[in-house]
């Protein structure tokens, strides 16, 4: 394996979309002791091509996180047509992870490095009671939201900052905690609420950091203006909780 995750004996890569439900693993990569997505995706290569296959992601999502628009890469020893490898792959996978598309693509071609900007959204319901079948797929908050002062905040958050304060130790080095937030908006239609980021790249829990903050704007805790502020002084204090994953969705990857 080289250093742009191509397997030398393999000459043949293919890209990936895939949705999943991630409450029932341990997040997207491979780890000890626990149910993964990128381990349920290889496990079936190894059934399907009966050699070792490495299936690369976009980003990681964590425990509870869920995705309509991961996208992977993989290098396989024979060439298959899109909708074979689909139809294979979707045949023997858990009912939790599909594949939405798939197709060759070029050798120079690679899931996280090619990567120009993601998309996550995060989900609420804003009501008294969580409707059950929602239970998995949105934070819930019971107390009224302002949505104005949500934006208000989202507004401030915008733009290229220094994103210290919203991000968690990821136990591994950083270059920078500058990112160029391309887009942060509140949107509301009844008791659902979303909170879509788009960057070229996040920090560790970047957008859940971002949306707990937001709650609490909305919920009349912390004032918009104080956005700034935070941005300022570069330290994560409990002003900056961390949303629940549940309420998270990768949902859409550029090229």
């Amino acid at each position: 394996m080289d250093g742009n995750g191509t397997n030398r004996l393999s000459a043949y890569r293919h890209k990936l979309v895939i949705a999943y439900d991630g409450s029932a693993y341990g997040g997207w990569q491979i780890q000890p002791n626990s149910r993964t997505v990128q381990g349920e995706l290889e496990s079936v290569f190894r059934t399907l091509t009966n050699v070792e296959v490495k299936v690369h992601g976009s980003g990681r999502t964590d425990q509870g996180v869920h995705a309509l628009g991961q996208v992977a890469h993989c290098d396989l020893p024979t060439a298959w047509t899109g909708d074979r490898l689909l139809n294979a792959l979707n045949a023997s996978l858990p009912r939790d992870i599909r594949i939405l598309k798939a197709t060759r693509a070029a050798e120079t071609f690679h899931a996280r490095r090619s990567a120009v900007r993601k998309e996550y959204r995060y989900c609420i319901w804003n009501a008294p009671v969580l409707l059950p079948h929602l239970r998995q797929y949105r934070a819930h908050i019971r107390e009224p939201l302002n949505l104005g002062a949500m934006c208000a905040a989202a507004a401030c958050l915008a733009g290229v900052h220094d994103f210290a304060a919203f991000t968690a130790n990821p136990n591994r080095e950083v270059d920078s905690t500058t990112r160029n937030l391309m887009k942060l908006t509140v949107t509301q239609k009844g008791h659902d609420w979303v909170i879509a980021a788009m960057s070229e790249g996040f920090l560790y829990k970047m957008v859940r950091s971002l949306a707990g903050f937001l709650i609490r704007v909305g919920s009349g805790a912390v004032p918009p203006q104080e956005a700034a502020r935070i941005l300022q002084s570069k330290e994560r204090t409990a002003r900056v909780p961390t949303a629940p994953p549940e309420g998270l969705f990768l949902w859409r990857v550029w090229y």
